[in-house]
């Protein structure tokens, strides 16, 4: 517990501690392509992707301006329709070294 509390207390005051114990969302499908590097990098399949974007009613990935696995592990996913000035994507971890078409 008192570990607990001082990794609270050092994240909340040193910008290294809170880098080193916080995950930040990351960027696993962007305008319609499958991240693999950021989708390895967090182990998440191409599968789960898709499952993520299904419910949303969504049929085809080209249609979804990005999925962002988030901190807590859920899946946001963000039509291209509703994107929007994409404020909301501010912070999203980015790693978008290789592309590959669905």
């Amino acid at each position: 517990m008192t570990l607990q509390f001082v990794t609270a207390w050092a994240s909340v005051r040193f910008r290294g501690v809170r880098r080193l114990v916080k995950a930040e969302p990351t960027l696993l499908l962007h305008e319609g392509r499958l991240l693999h590097d950021a989708m390895r990098g967090q182990r998440v399949t191409p599968d789960e992707v898709r499952q993520a974007i299904r419910p949303q009613g969504t049929g085809a990935l080209e249609l979804v301006h990005a999925v962002v696995l988030e901190t807590d592990g859920s899946f946001s996913v963000i039509s291209r329709s509703q994107r929007g000035s994409g404020s909301a994507m501010d912070r999203v971890r980015e790693r978008r070294t290789r592309h590959h078409d669905v």
